[in-house]
């Protein structure tokens, strides 16, 4: 079994599929046309792709609450919950730099198990110390694309490399994360185990809740 059809291990990364079944996948999700992007040039960003590494649309062509949609898990879409409806202004923060380039490559990435029950505001300056970057929120969501079974029951997680920022220039205090749905509330019933894109407090900490990161990004 592989890391797309059963869930993980605490503090195990998913084994990710191969630069060409990465770029078939997003092309079978249809994810170049919403991008604006040839399939040619889909594979050829995958030709480049390291060994081991997650290829990803830049987010400005595949925003995240495009790809939402295509999240899946037994037989039910991701969304975006209902109060995140600015979620495609959360934008990388520092120190993370998103290569400025239609396809880039993420390698080393992790769930982050080894940081559950720490705020945001506490795992970040880890992630840092330990030399890697966080995943962003469109990051969070291809890897899922690619490696479904990463989101289990109990162990989800946060994408603190992507912050909204005020227009005062403070960051907003809401950190976007991936996790399951347990269909209550405004989710609705109908969306009970299905991927769901939200957030939690920067300062609020969550024992099922690591912190994805990975060790670097290079422009494909």
């Amino acid at each position: 079994m592989t890391g797309r059809d059963r869930g993980l291990p605490a503090g195990v990364a998913a084994p990710l599929p191969s630069a060409t079944a990465q770029a078939e996948r997003l092309i079978a999700l249809g994810v170049h046309e919403l991008a604006g992007l040839r399939v040619a040039a889909v594979r050829a960003a995958a030709e480049a792709l390291p060994p081991g590494a997650l290829l990803v649309v830049h987010p400005r062509l595949a925003a995240p609450s495009a790809l939402a949609p295509l999240l899946e898990r037994d037989g039910r879409p991701g969304f975006v919950v209902a109060d995140m409806t600015d979620v495609d202004a959360f934008a990388p923060v520092e120190p993370v730099v998103v290569p400025d380039a239609p396809f880039y490559a993420v390698t080393g990435v992790h769930r982050g198990d080894d940081l559950r029950n720490r705020s945001p505001d506490e795992a970040l300056p880890a992630l840092i110390a330990a030399g890697r970057t966080p995943l962003t929120l469109g990051e969070g969501v291809h890897w899922l694309l690619q490696c479904p079974g990463v989101l289990a029951r109990n162990a989800c997680f946060m994408t603190v490399g992507s912050r909204l920022r005020k227009a005062g220039g403070r960051l907003d205090a809401r950190t976007p994360a991936l996790w399951i749905s347990n269909g209550t509330g405004r989710d609705g019933p109908a969306r009970r185990g299905a991927p769901k894109v939200g957030w939690c407090w920067a300062g609020n900490r969550h024992t099922w809740l690591g912190f994805a990161s990975a060790t670097a990004r290079t422009p494909l």
